[in-house]
């Protein structure tokens, strides 16, 4: 059995072990590879229910859909590529259809937290209630 790429997030005070989905979504997964160690601020899902995410603006993937998903689960790390919506990094920590104002989109789910997933709900309402927090993302 092959081993995943393993990777530690540290969102907040909070860190997460992690693995590369590699095998189901190899050109996602090597896109944002090229970005790590990756840093940025993690705001709150406004459409799609308990989630946080990264805006990525007008940055564009030149990606395929591969192991997309509408409804990640806690702990799944979803990139939609850019299209009807901007380019976004969404991480679930419950329940989440995943949406725009424009309606629902997929993503790709590249990373899987595979630690501390008891810890993901107080990252959300850390979030929520008092705003963005630093999140980075680095292979170990």
């Amino acid at each position: 059995m092959t081993q995943l790429p393993k990777l530690k997030i540290t969102a907040g005070p909070f860190v997460f072990d992690a693995q590369l989905e590699t095998g189901l979504a190899p050109q996602t997964c090597a896109a944002m590879c090229k970005l790590f160690p990756y840093q940025q601020k993690l705001i709150h899902v406004r459409w799609s229910g308990e989630g946080v995410w990264i805006p990525l603006g007008d940055e564009h993937f030149d990606l395929k859909w591969e192991n997309h998903t509408s409804y990640p689960a806690p702990g799944q790390m979803i990139l939609y590529p850019g299209g009807i919506s901007e380019c976004e990094i969404l991480l679930a920590y419950g329940s989440v259809h995943f949406a725009s104002k424009l309606g629902q989109l997929a993503g790709n789910h590249f990373i899987t937290i595979t630690s501390n997933l008891d810890k993901l709900s107080a990252l959300g309402k850390l979030v929520l209630w008092d705003g963005a927090q630093d999140m980075r993302i680095e292979m170990v």
